[in-house]
Order: structure tokens, then sequence, then C-alpha cells
């Protein structure tokens, strides 16, 4: 069988991160089987889609290296297919017109619901008399299309993630609606999504639908629609759901949910997508974390996807993304630094690329996230600063000021700092001040940074020293603690 997966989004938002997530296992399941990933928009709502969420999806999916193999096929533009699906139906006397009208079905569900019964229509217009069609009609009534669901059949298949799954046409909520009132002259009006996706899947040669437990229920339905347009039905697979940390469905009210929120905070799209990756699938070496899509595609099966839910965990997350940023060579991280500086108002332009690269690979070190270099760096590119309290009670100490004062004075009489120069003069200190070596270094970063703890202490020293900067804060530093 040649594989065949899709991903139909709705552009009624931004590309959320179960949609993606979706997408990951669509794309490597077709990397893995040599096969084709399809692109869908499945955009029939018109009152909510937007071109712009459309967008979002394609570059989301893009940024993080899903690139689908066909489409964007959009669901607007194949009306005329659902169409025909839907007449097909009633010829053969599987769908038919329900002119129930809104308070009916409103009366219907408070009656099912003071009963204790599940809600769901009763079929009492599927056999109308051609009578009682005309009288409805000379009301103004617009039908719907409902397809016939026999109550009493049972509907199994067997799902690639969930092993054997079925579903009693009981509870399926009687005759399912698969077309709107026409709002015009036709006879009835735009499908609706189970007979549309199937439409689709049908004709799109789809042999694998890999999609979220959440559509389990309308797995049952539409089989019985492929099985009356006579279509082969393909393979399902229904992965479980993103959670959040309580293990409740990922919501809008979590806050972080679509791909553009991680992207602003500052994730890398590879580690985003090797963390979606882990949500709900183990590589088969469990204790390897980190991988390329490649490499992931080159072991993926369905049978290895979980099916309990997986919660979101950004402190996993930030894990996976620091890993990535520290293998990231100086260029590429001065790259992507590039827009954070600017945007905190830091004039990057003007600054020598030799000396941002190395002030990248120095502060890569200690980030999770791209965001954080704002914080890591600020201090070389901000002429004052704080000094922390720790910072602050350790140049208080006693010898503190003749340490600072000292290191000032082997500044001041050479023209430049060069690596070997700065470890000579904390030498020279710690010897003649008669104190730990400690103490001179955790003066020194005390008195360059304003805290005890940071990246390499003689990188930072030299860094500062290019600018200039390490004569003024030392000096700052001494007048501070003399006074």
């Amino acid at each position: 069988m040649s594989v065949r997966v899709r991903i139909a989004p709705s552009p009624t938002g931004n590309l959320h991160i179960g949609t993606a997530r979706t997408a990951v296992f669509n794309w490597l399941y077709a990397h893995a089987k040599q096969g084709t990933f399809v692109l869908r928009i499945e955009d029939t709502d018109e009152a909510r889609s937007r071109p712009e969420y459309t967008d979002n999806i394609k570059s989301g999916l893009e940024w993080l290296g899903l690139n689908w193999d066909e489409g964007p096929f959009f669901q607007t533009q194949r009306l005329d297919k659902y169409q025909a699906a839907v007449q097909t139906l009633i010829d053969k006397g599987l769908a038919y017109p329900c002119y129930c009208s809104p308070e009916e079905l409103d009366e219907l569900r408070e009656t099912q619901k003071a009963q204790n019964k599940a809600p769901g229509y009763d079929n009492r217009h599927r056999n109308l008399s051609d009578e009682d069609k005309q009288k409805f009609e000379a009301e103004g009534r617009k039908p719907v299309i409902r397809f016939k669901i026999d109550s009493d059949r049972n509907i199994s298949w067997q799902d690639s993630i969930r092993d054997t799954v079925s579903w009693s046409g009981s509870d399926l909520g009687g005759d399912m609606v698969i077309a709107r009132a026409a709002e015009g002259d036709e006879s009835y009006g735009q499908a609706l999504y189970n007979l549309a996706v199937v439409v689709d899947d049908i004709d799109m040669n789809i042999s694998h639908v890999i999609r979220g437990e959440d559509h389990i229920a309308n797995t049952a339905k539409q089989i019985l629609l492929y099985e009356a347009l006579g279509a082969e039905i393909p393979v399902f697979a229904h992965s479980p759901l993103i959670l959040n940390t309580e293990g409740k469905k990922l919501s809008k009210r979590d806050g972080v949910t679509s791909i553009d929120d991680f992207r602003k905070m500052g994730f890398l799209p590879e580690a985003l997508v090797n963390y979606m990756t882990l949500l709900g699938w183990t590589f088969p070496d469990s204790t390897k974390e980190i991988f390329t899509l490649d490499e992931a595609a080159a072991e993926f099966d369905l049978e290895r996807v979980n099916k309990a839910g997986a919660k979101l965990d950004c402190d996993i997350l930030d894990l996976i993304n620091s890993q990535y940023l520290h293998e990231l060579p100086a260029d590429k991280l001065t790259d992507l630094f590039f827009p954070y500086w600017k945007e905190a108002g830091y004039e990057v332009d003007k600054i020598d690329r030799a000396w941002l690269e190395k002030l990248a690979a120095l502060t890569a070190p200690t980030l999770n996230r791209l965001t954080d270099v704002i914080k890591e760096t600020s201090v070389f590119f901000e002429d004052s600063f704080n000094y922390s309290d720790e910072a602050m009670d350790l140049l208080k100490q006693e010898g503190v000021a003749a340490v600072v004062s000292e290191i000032i004075e082997g500044v001041n009489n050479a023209e430049s700092i060069a690596e070997e120069d700065a470890k000579a003069l904390i030498k020279q200190v710690t010897k003649s001040q008669k104190v730990k070596k400690g103490l001179v270094m955790r003066s020194l970063r005390a008195s360059l940074t304003g805290e005890l703890h940071g990246p390499d202490l003689t990188q930072t020293w030299l860094l500062l020293n290019k600018l200039g900067a390490d004569k003024t804060r030392l000096q700052q530093t001494l007048d501070k603690i003399s006074a």
C-alpha cells in the first residue's frame, strides 16, 4: 500500500500545538514509509475562517520543518464534490431531507434531558411522505440532509494506536446531518464536516488517518459514510491528547497553546518539534531524547505511540531547548540573538561582529530560551547596573578594596588585556594581597557585573575590556565600597 497521510487544520485560529503535534506524527509516518504528506485547509466555516490564520498555519509548519508534499488544498474550492456526494447518498436512499425546526429540536432535547436520556435526534423525519414534505416546504421550511444510521449496527475498526475500537450505532445521536439547510434555491446547503472530510480523503487517496483521540466518535460515523459511498476505508490511528499540568485537555485558559506562542517565548523550532515528538511517542532507545526529525522518522512507527495523554511540561521543553542552544555555533547564535538585542534597544548594528559572536558563545551555556539572552547580556550593553545583595556583601569584606585597587592599577598599566594577561594579573593580586584566588575572582566578577555568578570570568573581562568598560566599572566599585 502506498502511504498517503494528511493534516487538515481549520483556519479559525493560529496553529495549535495539538494540531502541530498531529502534523509531526503524520510527517514522521509519511517519511518512515516513503509516503506522501498532504496539507488540506478545512475552511468551510466562512464566518470564522481568516486568511491570516491560513498563513499562520503554513508558516508555522514550515518553521517547524514539516514541509508538505502536496497542497495546500482548500475545501471551499471543492464544494461541488461534496454536493455530488450528498446527491449520491440521497439517490441511494441513504440520506433524506429533515424539516425539523430549531424549536422542535430544542423541545426534543429538553424532553430527553427530563427523562435522563442521552440527547440525540429521534429520526422522526426519516420516512416522510411526499405530502408531508410538500406541507413543510409550503411553510417555508428549508431542510437539512440527514444520513441514516442503523442504531443496531456495531461499528468496529482496528486502530493502529488503540487496537480494536467498537462503537454502537445507538450511541451516535441518531441520523446524522451531512448538509446544512439551503440559503437559496438549492435543494440543500453546504456539506458538513463528517461528509466533507470523507469525500476529501477518498478523493486524495488518503491511506492512513492519523489524528487526535477526540475524533474517535467521528470515525464511527465516517466509516459508515465510506461504506455508503462504496470506498475503501483507510487505516485509522488516534493519538493521545496533549494535557495541561493538571491532566486536563490543553486549552486557551492555559495561556500558551499556539506555535506562535512558543516561538515568541524563545524556543527553537528544532527543539520544539523534538519535544512534540516525545509527547506520546518514545524513541526505541528510551534514553535518547535529542534527535532530528529525520532520525525520528527512521525509527517511527504508530505502534510506539502511547494511548495515555501526554502532559505539556515546559521544564522539560526548556531542558531540550537549552541543549540545542548550547550546540549552536557562535555565528548562528548571533543571528538568532540579533532581533532580541535590537528590540531591547541595543545598537548592535554598530558593534563589531566578532565581538558579538564571542559574547554569544560566552552566554549561550547559561540560556534555556532565546529570550534569556537579554537578561544574560544586558550587563555588556548598559552603562549602569545594580549590585546584587550577595555581591555587595562580598565587596564590603575586609581586604576587597585593596584587591580591586590593585586590579585597577594593573589594568591602567596595560594597553590592553589578553587572556594570559588577565590570568597573570589575578595570580599577581592573589599573591601580593595574600588572599585566596577565589576571593580575587569573586571580587572581580562582582565589580564588573554586579553578580557573584555568571559565565566564564576571564572571557567576560576580556569582552568588557574591548569596550573600555572594565576600567570604569572597577573604579565605580572601588568608589562605592571606599565611601
